[in-house]
């Protein structure tokens, strides 16, 4: 079983809408996804939204783009950022704040004796 990443046509007819899919390449193009990845949309200014996370991993494993799909990887928005993903924002808004915390309880001590 060789996995494609491609698009999958949705939307309304002159209103095409497509999702950027890992599915089997033996499937026909409507047919069922392995996962979904994103999601593009030539009538808003040709918008791709990916989860770039997923996309490495099933690139990882073996997984061969389209070439249309490979042409819009380079200006895909990311999903996590786009979203407002809390998890994907939790852990550098955390490093930042704990270090300054973590040295100024340092000095606090040193300096007490």
């Amino acid at each position: 079983m060789s996995v494609r990443i491609r698009l999958t046509r949705m939307g309304n007819r002159n209103n095409p809408f497509y999702r950027i899919v890992a599915a089997n390449s033996q499937d026909p193009n409507n047919g069922k996804a392995i996962e979904y990845l994103g999601t593009y949309d030539p009538k808003s200014g040709g918008q791709t939204v990916l989860k770039k996370d997923r996309y490495e991993h099933w690139i990882g494993v073996g997984a061969i783009p389209s070439d249309t799909v490979r042409s819009l990887i380079p200006r895909a928005v990311d999903h996590a950022t786009l979203r407002g993903n809390k998890k994907a924002a939790a852990p550098v808004e955390a490093a930042e704040s704990e270090a300054p915390e973590t040295a100024e309880a340092e000095q606090a001590p040193a300096d007490s004796e």
